[in-house]
């Protein structure tokens, strides 16, 4: 019969026990990291598009605005599109060469669609009235706040598609 020392010793010797594996989650790792990330991409797109394409940036944010449900549905189209051609091209060995540049410029034109509508959704909460500072530090924050909380994710997605979706309906309708 094992006694209760021998249980006490065993416990303390597997707690002890190094398993070999040491993973260093630091704040560029995970939801902090990804939080980070997300603020920032919005930040610096977003003040790119304010500064060089003002009247395209609002131009998009009101089609935004005017019709999310329509931008929506246009850009999750176009993202499962994009998805099965490049998995499609991906298969066939010799479209990588197409589907790399593909993911690329896709991956562009979702940063940009989502700062605009991220910019729109803090345009319609705090004003433009002062200039466009505001409005992208808030649009940010909604950005990061919606990458922390892990499942903000869903609600960020539909968002990007969102603004996707506006900068893609004129080539689609």
């Amino acid at each position: 019969m094992i006694g209760f020392d021998h249980w006490i010793r065993t416990v303390s010797l597997i707690a002890q026990t190094d398993p070999g594996v040491n993973v260093d989650v630091g704040t560029t790792n995970g939801l902090f990291g990804g939080a980070i990330s997300a603020f920032l991409t919005t930040l610096v797109v977003g003040a790119i598009m304010v500064a060089i394409f003002p009247a395209y940036t609002e131009r998009l944010m009101g089609e935004v605005l005017e019709d999310p449900v329509n931008s929506f549905v246009y850009g999750l189209f176009s993202l499962v599109a994009l998805i099965v051609l490049t998995i499609a091209l991906v298969i066939t060995i010799i479209g990588i060469a197409v589907a790399i540049p593909l993911i690329l410029v896709a991956s562009l034109v979702w940063a940009i669609g989502a700062a605009i509508a991220y910019l729109a959704i803090a345009e319609r909460l705090v004003g433009r009235g002062d200039g466009w500072l505001k409005p992208l530090l808030v649009a940010s924050a909604i950005n990061g706040v919606l990458a922390l909380t892990g499942v903000g994710w869903i609600l960020s997605v539909c968002i990007g598609a969102a603004g996707f979706g506006a900068m893609l309906r004129k080539y689609l309708e």
